[in-house]
């Protein structure tokens, strides 16, 4: 509940499990669900995959590392999704706290801390002076 960016789960007193306050505030990140040691939380299925009339179950499934939902059609039918909880290996991630701190010169760039060799790149695609159009369009 507390890891939700837009501050929006709360707990249900009477089902005691957590839901969202304000679905159209939702950023859809399923942090919570991820997060969730007791697989305490519903959430609402994309119109995608999930039409009206629906229930998703999730499950966080840590031994194997991925989060199953689970949708009951209003028919009766289900279906069964599974994705990794993450796409990379554990631990293969550096921490800020990693990386040198950012030089004064590097404050004067547009690049973002790390960038471009956090992102496993040489150089980031920029635009020469001469590309650049000036004036009215």
């Amino acid at each position: 509940m507390d890891i939700c960016p837009s501050d929006i789960m709360h707990i249900d007193s009477t089902y005691r499990r957590a839901y969202n306050i304000e679905p159209n505030f939702c950023w859809e990140c399923f942090a919570c669900v991820k997060a969730c040691p007791q697989n305490a939380i519903d959430v609402r299925g994309y119109a995608e995959f999930a039409p009206l009339g629906h229930s998703v179950r999730v499950l966080r499934e840590e031994s194997k590392g991925t989060i199953s939902w689970k949708i009951v059609f209003r028919d009766g039918r289900e279906k069964n999704f599974e994705s990794p909880i993450r796409t990379t290996p554990w631990g293969s991630i550096k921490s800020p706290s990693d990386y040198p701190a950012p030089s004064k010169d590097a404050f004067k760039t547009q690049e973002l801390a790390h960038e471009p060799e956090s992102l496993n790149i040489d150089d980031l695609p920029t635009l020469a002076a001469y590309e650049i159009k000036h004036g009215a369009v």
